[in-house]
């Protein structure tokens, strides 16, 4: 949602009516995540996607439909369709695509829903996707950590639904769930998809160098909130990283120290420590290494300061499992040579690691191409 909400907004604001098309399920080799949409704006505009060009001409089709006759659905594209090599889907993938109608009317709390992502305040909306009552279906239940707002028919299944969304909303994750039609959690009947808009992850770069500059450039690309942190007043200067979100000058641990205590890491934060300097990589490491678990952390450095470094670290009381969560020397094997090639080694082993990849050429590899971060069975199941 977060990035269709520019084109979608003028067209709520002045009374129309937008198709909103979003993957609500992806199964085998899907080309997009759970949670990416395509809008078609009431002037007939196209923004996002939903399969990276293999459906788009179908999907715009019926948004195109659903906005004129106000009546959701929810299809499915997929390989196994008769019609999958008309509409573009051969990659063998399955998707399930929710298209509805947008405007005020449907989703009055959508202006509620974009100053949440504007503000990087966490929001969640949970839309009926199936009901056996039909105008149940694209009912929003918009969830935040304090509460919710909306009505999905029935106290109980605002409840349910609102509970469940807050575990998915606290992750970052999208997902179908189902229950029963009045909100059973052990029923069947009503399935609502989760499209959970969490604030941007970050990214604790330490090290104001050279390489610094390329990760902060590409992991801003990449979505995340940058950080960069140095203790040399200096080299930490916003005119060296005018792509990181803050330069901060301060000591690495005891910045990161505030952080962790602020609660402003979490178990998708990455951090990156390209300083190679024994006076701030192991204090800070000893610190990250010990703190709760992050998704990524790594260290720049030659296999002889790895070697120095796992040796300090040892020293200060780290075992081998909690050395198991170094990433180091950082990065993936790519022959990079630039600060510019390194970051995206590094950028490379942060999503292998993130959604299960080998780092290894897909050519030589006989196994679907698109990993996930939920099993099949998980992602259709109640929380």
């Amino acid at each position: 949602m977060r990035d269709i909400i520019d084109a979608l907004m003028p067209g709520w604001r002045s009374g129309g009516t937008a198709g909103l098309a979003t993957v609500v399920r992806t199964f085998e080799s899907a080309p997009r995540p759970a949670g990416a949409s395509m809008l078609v704006t009431p002037d007939g505009a196209v923004t996002g996607s939903v399969s990276g060009g293999c459906v788009e001409g179908a999907v715009y089709d019926v948004a195109t439909q659903v906005a004129a006759d106000g009546r959701p659905v929810l299809v499915r594209y997929g390989i196994s369709d008769d019609d999958a090599f008309s509409v573009g889907l051969t990659c063998g993938g399955i998707l399930d695509v929710f298209v509805e109608p947008v405007s005020q009317h449907t989703f009055a709390q959508l202006d509620h829903v974009c100053a949440d992502i504007a503000a990087s305040r966490p929001v969640a909306v949970a839309t009926v996707i199936e009901h056996p009552d039909v105008d149940l279906i694209g009912r929003h239940l918009v969830v935040r950590p304090n509460g919710f707002e909306g009505d999905l028919g029935s106290d109980r299944a605002n409840r349910a639904v609102s509970d469940d969304t807050q575990g998915l909303l606290a992750a970052g994750r999208n997902t179908t769930l189902t229950y029963g039609p009045d909100g059973e959690r052990q029923g069947e009947g009503m399935r609502v998809f989760v499209n959970s808009q969490a604030p941007r992850p970050r990214m604790f770069v330490f090290g104001a160098i050279d390489f610094a500059a390329a990760l902060t450039r590409l992991a801003a690309f990449l979505g995340y909130r940058v950080t960069v942190c140095d203790a040399r007043e200096v080299f930490a200067t916003p005119a060296r990283f005018p792509d990181a979100d803050e330069v901060i000058v301060a000591w690495p641990h005891r910045y990161l120290a505030e952080q962790f205590a602020a609660g402003l890491v979490d178990s998708r934060s990455v951090i990156c420590v390209l300083t190679h300097d024994p006076k701030f990589d192991v204090p800070l490491l000893e610190l990250a290494l010990r703190a709760p678990r992050v998704a990524y952390i790594g260290a720049m450095g030659s296999r002889r300061t790895h070697l120095d470094r796992l040796a300090r670290l040892r020293e200060a009381g780290l075992d081998d499992g909690d050395l198991v969560r170094l990433h180091s020397p950082i990065g993936l094997d790519l022959g990079s040579r630039t600060p510019e090639e390194t970051a995206v080694s590094i950028a490379a082993e942060i999503i292998a690691g993130q959604w299960g990849g080998t780092g290894q050429p897909l050519g030589t590899l006989d196994e679907r191409i698109h990993h996930d971060d939920l099993d099949e069975s998980a992602e259709h199941a109640t929380l």
